[in-house]
């Protein structure tokens, strides 16, 4: 036996309601123990009475016998009547009166009967039950204890287009392919056992009937239960959101793409964030396809013609049997008509919902280049910014059922939009950096001159990260007497003012080497030129916000090879080091000056003595300044470096960079390494001669008999020449000894010293003069000459070349 429990909210259950026996005259025979508390009448005051007189108002006894008939002649009656409380007030209720037989020929009536309010409660309950299985536009599924379907309202079968009558006992997640069929299954269990109900979850909802279409289900269920707590089984309300859905993750999509679109001013990687947002989020299968001006920082042209780079290609994971995509970095070129030519040619949008089989044997294959036979669909939108077409993006679906539609474009569209600006953002920045760092390596040496006394290895480094070239700078710079300048120097800053400020001191530096000044006087005399330059800029008002006018440190050193002096002086530059042939590094001690353009203290020159096979390391801070170690550490990596003064140079050089530079430095380095050299003493002949006018004549025949012990006897005419006009203006004009020394490098050096800091001019004589001619001989003998000034007074040199005029 079953027993059932009643609701405690319906009003005709057993324990509720009021019920009554009437003969068929209409007299009570029968009251129930309710009826007496609803109406206040007792038993005895009632049976046996008939019913109209006991609870009917005269005023409503014409309503009462209209009942009475109708539910004579339909042999029942389901209405609302008024009837009398013992109190005399009226109670307004609902009855339900059939007719009872007993016998053959004995009839009775049964009354049950309610209070008017709770009945219509009630109804109203069980119309909004009607209403979800039969208006509700939310799908309403009721499952039973053992997983079977009981019953579904008709959104479900508007969803299924299966008839709601045919669900009856199937098993639950009928309807649904076995993926989404196993998590219903679950999740009604879970719901069952648990009793803890479900709000608003999301699944995926594909129908066996038509499994390639995906729809998004937003799905709450609750357990039901009897008054007494017994488990009937669970309903689920499901609610068709997949366009909501879907433009939620459009939106998400967008969301995703403004966080990992354009992270970095690169055009390549721009155009791979692109993709990697597109798989397989949107698509299947992606590739990007650019203009190659635009990979190379130029400006694209207003029509594409001609092949374009393939910059980025994603996919999901293909099958073996699949095509390997066309790889990134080759040429790509468009047959006529396909949609990717179409759409470079007039830079419209293009959606082609479903491919037929035979698309792509229908098209050259050179002119698609799809990833995968399988595609079904296809969209192709152009990468455009500020009127130019930059490139072109191809989306396919090949593993996704669905075809892409018209709000699939509009995203594709969107986000290729936002690609595009950034794309061309990134090519005005590496076309201003490529401008930038022309102008950089247009302004640094190209290869180091060919000179006797210093075996040199330069390196230049460029900051990965820094906004612009930088300032750094390095020279070789041969000096008179086979004597070198080595320079290394940083300005302030990065970006084209800092390139420019660079290249206006190194053309400085040159300038003055060539007056053969003194270190301490060279960067005095930059020194000037800098606060010029912050002078001219601030009238201007051209400083850059936030930075110093100008500024520069530098460090200038020079080399003679016949003496080993080495004269240093710097301006706030780190200290260069110097490395013993025994292998002894550490850093020359120096006067400190101030950076270039602060003044306030002068510079000073220090002389040192390097043994031949020494080396002289000079760089910029960015060598040792990095930001994963200290200077100290810096500098100790670049003395243990530097410890090998035999190995050859380049080896020595690239391990400095090696040891101390990043994969992406912070800041330029300049650093510049060079091996002493020591002239041999048999290739220096020096003279010193008295001031007597026999001084020339003994010069010509000193230089004659060097030059023929060294095999030069060609170049004795013209070198006898020359010594003898050089010594013989230091007898007119000079005081004290003269000096005559020969050079023989790469070239043949020919000096003459005195103690006189007057200045040879050349000049041209006129006819009657009878001299005035002799340093304009000198100038047509030699390849170049010139004066240098010492403390103790000056000397006029001049070179020629080894094989003579």
């Amino acid at each position: 036996m079953t027993v059932l429990s009643e609701s405690r909210d319906d009003p005709f259950a057993l324990h509720h309601a009021a019920s009554a026996v009437l003969d068929d005259r209409g007299t009570v025979v029968g009251w129930s123990r309710h009826a007496e508390e609803l109406l206040g009448h007792p038993e005895s005051a009632v049976i046996g009475r008939p019913a109209f007189d006991v609870l009917i108002d005269p005023g409503d006894l014409p309503v009462a016998e209209d009942a009475a008939a109708m539910c004579r002649r339909d042999e029942g009656w389901f209405g609302v009547l008024t009837v009398r409380h013992r109190s005399g007030r009226p109670v307004e209720m609902v009855f339900r009166a059939r007719a009872l037989l007993r016998g053959h020929h004995v009839r009775e009536w049964f009354l049950v009967g309610a209070p008017a309010a709770e009945v219509l409660e009630w109804q109203r309950d069980r119309a909004v039950l009607d209403g979800l299985f039969r208006r509700c536009p939310i799908g309403l599924v009721v499952h039973s204890p053992e997983m079977k379907i009981l019953r579904v309202n008709r959104a479900i079968e508007r969803f299924t287009g299966v008839p709601a009558a045919s669900f009856r006992g199937m098993p639950t997640g009928a309807q649904l392919v076995a993926e989404d069929a196993r998590k219903s299954v679950d999740r009604v269990r879970q719901v069952m056992e648990s009793g803890k109900s479900l709000v608003s979850t999301e699944q995926y909802a594909r129908l066996e009937r038509d499994p390639t279409r995906v729809r998004a289900a937003s799905v709450s269920a609750f357990r039901l239960e009897d008054p007494v707590g017994r488990v009937l089984g669970v309903a689920e309300t499901i609610e068709d959101v997949t366009e909501r859905h879907r433009t939620r993750l459009r939106l998400a999509l967008l969301d995703q793409a403004g966080a990992r679109i354009g992270s970095t001013l690169d055009v390549r990687r721009t155009a791979c964030e692109l993709a990697d947002v597109m798989v397989p989020h949107l698509a299947d299968h992606v590739s990007v396809d650019l203009s190659p001006p635009v990979t190379r920082g130029e400006e694209p042209a207003q029509a594409l013609a001609g092949p374009v780079a393939r910059v980025a290609v994603r996919g999901v994971a293909a099958e073996q049997s699949d095509p390997l995509p066309h790889p990134e970095e080759e040429p790509v070129q468009f047959a006529p008509g396909t949609p990717q030519a179409r759409c470079l040619a007039d830079g419209r949008p293009l959606l082609e919902p479903v491919l037929s089989p035979d698309w792509f044997q229908a098209e050259p294959r050179q002119g698609e280049h799809v990833p995968d036979l399988a595609a079904h669909s296809l969209i192709v939108v152009p990468l455009a910014a500020r009127g130019l077409v930059l490139g072109v993006m191809s989306l396919w679906r090949s593993r996704h059922p669905e075809p892409f539609e018209a709000d699939d474009l509009t995203l594709a569209q969107e986000l290729a939009l936002r690609a595009a600006v950034s794309i061309d953002n990134a090519r005005r920045f590496t076309q201003q950096q490529q401008t930038a760092s022309t102008l950089q390596r247009s302004l640094l040496p190209r290869t180091v001159p060919h000179q006797s006394a210093l075996e040199v290895a330069p390196r230049y480094v460029p900051a990965s990260t820094a906004p612009g070239p930088g300032g750094d700078w390095f020279d070789v710079i041969p000096l008179s007497g086979a004597r070198v300048a080595l320079v290394v120097g940083d300005a302030v800053g990065h970006g084209l003012h800092a390139a420019a400020t660079m290249g206006r001191l190194r053309t400085a530096v040159h300038t003055l080497a060539t007056l053969d000044l003194e270190p301490d006087e060279v960067l005095s005399r930059l020194d000037d030129l800098v606060n010029l330059l912050a002078a001219e800029q601030e009238a201007a008002d051209e400083r850059p916000a936030g930075e110093q006018i100008v500024g520069a440190t530098c460090l200038y050193a020079v080399y003679d090879p016949v003496s080993r002096q080495c004269s240093v002086a710097r301006a706030g530059h780190p200290l260069p080091v110097v490395t013993t042939p025994d292998g002894q590094a550490g850093l020359l001690d120096l006067p400190p000056g101030p950076p270039l353009g602060l003044g306030g203290l002068p510079f000073e020159t220090r002389e040192i003595e390097l043994a031949e096979g020494s080396l002289l390391t000079l760089y910029t801070n960015g060598l040792i300044g990095e930001r994963h170690i200290d200077v100290d550490t810096g500098l100790q990596r670049l003395r243990t470096a530097l410890t090998h003064p035999a190995d050859p140079l380049e080896e020595t050089c690239q391990a400095v960079v090696d040891s101390l530079v990043t994969t992406q430095p912070a800041d330029d380095i300049a650093l510049l390494i060079a091996r002493t050299r020591v002239l041999p003493s048999e290739n220096v002949a020096s003279w010193q001669l008295p001031l007597q006018p026999t001084a020339a004549a003994q010069a010509r025949t000193l230089a004659t008999a060097q030059l023929t012990q060294w095999g030069l006897e060609h170049l004795a005419f013209a070198t006898e020449l020359i010594a003898s006009e050089l010594v013989t203006n230091a007898y007119r004009y000079a005081s004290g000894p003269v000096t005559l020394r020969l050079i023989r490098e790469r070239c043949l050096v020919c000096e003459v010293a005195d103690g006189s800091h007057t200045s040879p001019h050349l000049r041209r004589a006129r006819t009657t003069d009878e001299g005035g001619r002799g340093l304009f001989l000198v100038a047509q003998l030699a390849e170049r000459w010139g004066t240098r000034y010492s403390r103790e007074g000056k000397t006029v040199w001049t070179e020629q070349s080894l094989l003579g005029l």
